[in-house]
């Protein structure tokens, strides 16, 4: 699974929840001829990633290549269950990626649109967002 080597601060503040906010970035398909892109923001992890890229090339029989546009880098902490209060902060328990709408997750290249599409809708089940299929003009 996807997880970052080497991070410069071990744990993070969650930070403000910015679902609203529209994505500045990444929002044009840079490499490949179709994308899934998020409609929802949320926190998508790095089991749901590799679920979504499993689903990908398991549909389009390894042909084709599939480029994963988002990497989960921010560390999530949680207390062992029945845990009082105090004792400090938990340890980190897995990494996510804060996913903002109209972010482009997955693209896709060297496939039929058919096919694609296809495997990009299955990918789309696997997320905590809503997502659509984009292809280039």
């Amino acid at each position: 699974m996807l997880q970052p080597k080497k991070v410069k601060h071990r744990k993070w503040m969650k930070g403000k929840s910015k679902t609203r906010m529209v994505e500045t970035r990444g929002m044009e398909l840079s490499f490949g001829s179709f994308g899934l892109q998020a409609l929802d923001g949320a926190w998508v992890n790095a089991r749901q990633i590799e679920a979504s890229r499993k689903a990908i090339t398991h549909h389009i029989k390894r042909g084709g290549k599939v480029w994963i546009r988002i990497f989960p880098d921010k560390p999530i902490t949680k207390k062992p269950p029945e845990v009082t209060l105090g004792g400090g902060k938990g340890a980190v328990d897995h990494y996510v990626f804060a996913v903002k709408p109209g972010r482009v997750l997955f693209e896709l290249d060297g496939v039929k649109e058919d096919v694609a599409r296809e495997a990009l809708r299955r990918a789309g089940h696997k997320l905590p967002v809503k997502t659509r299929v984009i292809a280039k003009s």
